[in-house]
């Protein structure tokens, strides 16, 4: 990873999002915090959008990378630009398009720590939203 760039990800486990590979909150530096707010805060606005939908994904997982004005992290580094990367499980073929609109509305309207950022710096984004449905041939 660049030293000048910040990633932090988040999975959806039980329901809840915790970080990738069992990492720990506290183990983070300020402006990964950031960007694990960010990821949460889109995770738990998505998931409510969905109910209302009742649909329930199979797996997400949230990635928000932040690239720094320095070549290294310091404590007066500033972000430049971030990017939100959404890779979604949906369990039917049918609600991915339920589910990217989730995700869409989530990036552009509902989460308010990606409003936050885009007051700092350009927020880009990529969604991926995949079904495990086994389609009968």
């Amino acid at each position: 990873m660049n030293t000048n760039q910040q990633k932090v990800t988040v999975e959806l486990c039980d329901g809840k999002f915790c970080l990738a590979g069992k990492a720990s909150a506290d183990a983070l530096n300020p402006k990964a915090l950031l960007l694990y707010a960010t990821a949460k805060c889109a995770g738990l606005t998505i998931l409510a959008l969905l109910e209302k939908s009742k649909i329930t994904l199979k797996g997400m997982e949230i990635t928000v990378e932040g690239q720094l004005n320095t070549p290294t992290l310091r404590g007066d580094s500033l972000f430049q630009n971030f990017e939100v990367i959404y890779n979604v499980e949906c369990k039917h073929l049918e609600e991915q398009s339920k589910v990217s609109d989730a995700v869409e509305h989530a990036q552009e309207k509902y989460c308010g720590m990606i409003t936050m950022l885009r007051k700092i710096a350009p927020v880009s984004h990529v969604i991926d939203v995949v079904s495990t449905e086994t389609v009968e041939m």
